[in-house]
């Protein structure tokens, strides 16, 4: 099959086409014909090996696995004799621990749901690791009607999808973003805009019930300033050092937390086939919509990471396979 592939650490030019061999289902597991992968920022630090200290699992001098890649979206094309809910041609949306920027990707039976029947291939990809990150941050937040929301990073992939869910949950909804991405994050439903290069959002003292942090761009002790009394602030990604990423930022809110009235809550997303059910009939009922900026073929996957790289992405950027 071909693949995107990489075998040293580094920038989109790592990565290559080549063919390779394609995988064979495990006992629980789908074999997916890939018709489309977004890309995500999960995707581009493991390309780059960053923060550093996850190069303790996924390869201390070059990648274990060489092709990245999460987000998947496409038809089975076979099972493992242990699964029950899939079969040979069901259009489905998964998400893979990585390998989807390739013809063909093995996924477990419990990361993988039927892709929502109102979008394309292209526009169920999108939805995957940013859908249910932002599904699971909310919930964390126990987020309901009534409450002021902020979404530090509301343009973004999680930010857009996180906007939206809010809004369905009857929450009020700021989002923070650059200036020219407004019209994009008001379209989304925000119901107010914050330009993060004119304004700061953490001068609203005490103003909201929720903060959702997708950035990390102000200090832990800002941000709480925010919040109401006995708000939540959640962390989410976030570049932080080259050693520790957004975890030493992570690892203090959760030290700080049993001290203050607030709370404090790192977000650890992780794979779930019931949230992209879930994810699939909120798109079908026309509650959820994702948003693809652009789609480039597979051979330009190394171009499709850098304009994620580049921060002009409103939306999810998609490789066709």
């Amino acid at each position: 099959m071909r693949a995107i592939v990489q075998h040293r650490y580094g920038g989109p030019d790592e990565l290559a086409l080549a063919e390779v061999a394609a995988p064979e289902p495990a006992a629980d597991e789908v074999l997916i014909r890939v018709m489309a992968v977004a890309v995500s920022m999960g995707d581009v630090l493991l390309m780059r090996g960053e923060p550093r200290a996850v190069r303790l699992a996924y390869g201390l001098r070059r990648p274990k696995r060489p092709i990245i890649g999460r987000d998947v979206a496409g038809e089975v094309v076979a099972v493992g004799h242990a699964v029950t809910r899939f079969a040979v041609g069901d259009a489905v949306f998964a998400e893979s621990d990585q390998g989807g920027f390739a013809e063909f990707v093995a996924v477990p039976e419990r990361f993988v749901a039927a892709r929502p029947t109102s979008v394309d291939a292209i526009h169920a990809a999108a939805v995957v690791v940013s859908g249910t990150t932002a599904m699971q941050g909310l919930r964390l937040a126990g987020v309901g009607a009534g409450q002021h929301v902020l979404v530090n990073g509301a343009s973004g992939g999680v930010g857009g999808f996180a906007v939206q869910l809010a809004k369905g949950r009857g929450a009020e909804v700021t989002g923070v973003s650059r200036g020219a991405k407004a019209e994009h994050v008001r379209a989304l439903g925000a119901d107010h805009l914050i330009d993060y290069s004119t304004e700061d959002f953490t001068a609203n003292l005490g103003r909201y019930d929720v903060v959702f942090d997708l950035v990390a761009d102000r200090p832990l002790g800002r941000v709480r300033r925010s919040l109401t009394p006995r708000g939540t602030l959640v962390l989410s990604s976030g570049r932080g050092g080259t050693v520790l990423g957004p975890m030493r930022r992570m690892a203090a809110a959760s030290v700080i937390s049993p001290f203050v009235s607030q709370r404090l809550r790192p977000l650890a997303a992780v794979r779930s086939g019931d949230d992209l059910a879930e994810l699939a009939r909120r798109i079908d009922a026309g509650e959820v919509r994702p948003v693809v900026d652009r789609v480039f073929p597979l051979e330009q996957a190394a171009e499709a990471v850098a304009m994620l790289e580049s921060g002009e992405v409103r939306g999810k950027v998609v490789i066709a396979v």
